[in-house]
């Protein structure tokens, strides 16, 4: 029997049938196909479509409602676009060869265990949101997916990556210092929020990721071309303007403080589990509370009442004060905010404490290939030649990180009042 070749048309529109391309705001057109399509549409991936990027900042910036699954197909975006230059420059040649869909799997899929408004309940106790999506991962649909179309071990793999823990030499794609899910959020969120702080070079920075044989490491690792340092500093700059501007906006942190609150009272009422924290969408968790802990607390985020500010204090003059136990011991932190509400003549819960939790501004640990060809690594020591990033980048925290009481009514209290409440 003869064998009959597709036509042209046939084979066009057999490819075609086969991708999706999706209209996004920040990069237009994102095609996915073939296991990422099917990874994208499974239930715990959808269920990001519904869990807000910036949690409660939409009350502050109206256009912040954009979801955690719009940020993941980002950062799957930007994965393909740097993996295809790295291979077109030869730069993949000696990496196994199922590792780049690893890497494009792990992009997608690194935010897929985040609870209800996003980074929040970190701060109460709860489990990471990292270890959260072990178990999705490496079992269930994902990890079937997973298995049967990409490698037997790639579960393991990808979360190893979102983790940070894996010796793969694009780990640095999905956990690093310049790993690709900065890139999408910083420029997505500066867009959604309508602010022009999250402006970067995006174009020079991806081109300046190389693989390097890097010496302090004594394997291969993602690096940056020493001439592109500039648009390393636009990444600082961005990040500073959008903590300083957005993530730790007074107004966004108010909310914060009053839902962080809410949900460890109706944890300890019994009201909730923590175990079913992470199966909720935003709104969902929000009907949940009402029929099973309502509270004022609810009431006024859904009215939009905002505690005030009843003092704030930026970090640069708490100088050997130790307050980072305010976002690490939630029992500490409930008494101190208790013994604040009491001095104030208010109620159990109607004074807030807030001190974002400690993060590096823009952590530093990049293998440099120099002009001649050789390998220094830029870290929090700085290097020689170089911009000092890393003083620069302390300095930026310190001055966008700051210690507020919030309370339901507008009031003050003295930073003085307050650190002697904290010490008690």
């Amino acid at each position: 029997m003869p064998i009959v070749k597709p036509s042209l048309d046939d084979r066009t529109s057999t490819i075609q049938s086969a991708m999706t391309f999706i209209r996004d705001p920040l990069w237009n057109n994102i095609r996915i196909d073939g296991p990422f399509l099917r990874l994208a549409d499974t239930p715990v991936m959808q269920r990001l479509r519904y869990v807000r990027q910036l949690g409660l900042a939409h009350l502050v910036y109206p256009g912040a409602t954009h979801s955690r699954f719009e940020h993941a197909l980002g950062a799957f975006h930007l994965a393909n676009r740097t993996l295809a230059r790295l291979d077109e420059a030869g730069m993949l040649d000696h990496i196994a060869p199922d590792e780049p869909e690893v890497v494009t799997a792990a992009a997608l899929l690194h935010d897929i265990g985040h609870y209800p408004f996003s980074h929040a309940l970190e701060e109460i106790g709860v489990l990471h949101h990292e270890a959260v999506a072990e178990p999705m991962i490496t079992g269930g649909v994902v990890a079937d997916i997973l298995r049967n179309e990409i490698a037997d071990d790639a579960p393991e793999r990808i979360y190893a990556l979102m983790r940070g823990e894996s010796e793969s030499p694009l780990q640095g794609l999905i956990s690093g210092s310049l790993d690709l899910d900065k890139t999408d959020y910083l420029k997505r969120d500066a867009l959604m929020c309508g602010v022009p702080y999250g402006e970067i070079d995006v174009d020079r920075l991806l081109h300046a990721l190389v693989v390097v044989d890097d010496p302090h490491l004594g394997h291969a690792t993602i690096g940056v071309l020493e001439k592109a340092l500039s648009a390393l500093e636009s990444l600082l700059f961005a990040k500073y303007q959008m903590y300083r501007n957005v993530y730790w906006h007074h107004a966004v942190r108010s909310p914060t403080a009053m839902y962080k609150r809410m949900v460890d009272d109706a944890l300890r009422a019994g009201a909730l589990e923590v175990s079913e924290l992470v199966g909720h969408t935003d709104e969902g968790l929000l009907h949940a509370m009402r029929e099973r802990a309502p509270s004022a607390l609810l009431e006024a985020i859904l009215s939009r009442r905002l505690y005030k500010r009843a003092m704030e204090c930026p970090a640069a003059e708490l100088d050997g004060i130790d307050l980072e136990w305010i976002a690490e011991d939630r029992v500490r932190s409930r008494r101190a905010e208790d013994a604040i509400a009491a001095h104030l003549g208010l109620k159990p819960g109607e004074a807030l404490l807030d001190y974002p939790q400690k993060e590096q501004m823009l952590g530093l640990d990049i293998p440099v290939l120099t002009r001649d060809g050789r390998v220094e690594r830029l870290t929090s020591e700085g290097m020689a030649g170089a911009i000092n990033l890393p003083m620069l980048a302390d300095q930026l925290y310190r001055s966008a990180r700051w210690l507020r009481v919030y309370t339901a009514q507008r009031v003050t209290i003295s930073k003085d009042e307050v650190l002697r409440l904290l010490e008690a």
